[in-house]
């Protein structure tokens, strides 16, 4: 019998094999000019854990073979926009990184202009992708599914922006619970919760009680995955994370366990998880892959 570590890993590697397939087939859509090129591809194609992608499929599971192309495009979609946040994020004028999945960060390895550029064409690919008919086979797919997935997207990247600046204004303070809830949830969860949101909007109608059940689930899991990023910076190593341990404290990051200590972050990031099951349960085992992933999610150590 198949342990339940198997599961998660099976569904997790999946979804993995599903979006380099599908990150790949878009990425050859587009004819962009060297250096751009290679770089686009050094940010997108160097793997990742792709949570997003997954949580996409996963939330589409709940009702199988509806909209498949809509819900693929999507999960290009927000793997995108996701890409270009690392990117930037990674650049000397924000987190000045130097390692990103194992591998030289996109400004190490072309340059901090070219990798500046490659975030910015890779914002709007994201809404290319949403808007065309790629993985289409017959499959009529109602446009307002594919207005409100752009509309949710558009929203997300917003917020995630936003975060951003706020957590970089936060550095070197001591601010409290809220403040630090406030960067997060926009920062890390939005896209999150947008990931599965733009699935969600392929199989269920905007009135269906389904839909605020996952989006609860979505913001809790999405806040957790970061209370988990904060805990593994500090007990994880360089070569687990695929990225340099102990960077937050290097740069005196506002982090959960900096607020509350080590292990009252671990018990709420476990906290945050149990409330992302409840909301699974409206859904009476029909979700048993948004379990798996939010079980990796809760277990994992990178």
């Amino acid at each position: 019998m198949s342990s339940l570590t198997d599961v998660q890993n099976n569904t997790l590697q999946q979804a993995q094999q599903q979006i380099q397939q599908d990150l790949l087939t878009a990425l050859q859509a587009f004819s962009l000019p060297e250096p751009l090129k290679s770089a686009v591809h050094h940010a997108v194609m160097l793997g990742g854990k792709r949570v997003r992608p997954a949580l996409c499929y996963a939330t589409a599971a709940i009702r199988p073979n509806q909209n498949r192309a809509a819900v693929r495009r999507a999960a290009v979609a927000v793997e995108l926009i996701h890409c270009y946040s690392l990117a930037h994020d990674d650049l000397p004028c924000m987190d000045n990184d130097q390692l990103r999945r194992g591998q030289p960060t996109c400004h190490v390895a072309y340059g901090e202009d070219t990798a500046l550029l490659a975030g910015d064409i890779l914002q709007s690919m994201a809404f290319e992708i949403l808007g065309s008919r790629l993985f289409d086979q017959g499959e009529a797919v109602d446009q307002s599914v594919i207005l409100k997935q752009m509309q949710i997207l558009a929203t997300a990247s917003s917020k995630m922006v936003c975060g951003q600046v706020l957590d970089l204004q936060a550095e070197g303070k001591q601010i409290d619970q809220q403040a630090l809830e406030t960067i997060h949830r926009n920062k890390t969860g939005a896209l999150i919760t947008a990931a599965i949101m733009m699935a969600a909007v392929t199989i269920f109608q905007g009135t269906d009680p389904a839909i605020p059940q996952l989006r609860q689930y979505g913001q809790n899991i999405g806040l957790a995955f970061q209370v988990q990023d904060d805990i593994l910076d500090i007990i994880a190593n360089t070569e687990q994370l695929g990225k340099t341990a102990g960077k937050d404290e290097q740069v005196e990051k506002s982090t959960y366990p900096a607020l509350m200590g080590l292990e009252q972050a671990k018990a709420y990031a476990q906290n945050l998880h149990d409330q992302a099951f409840a909301a699974l349960q409206f859904f009476e085992g029909q979700a048993q892959e948004l379990e798996q992933i939010s079980q990796f999610l809760l277990a994992r150590q990178f």
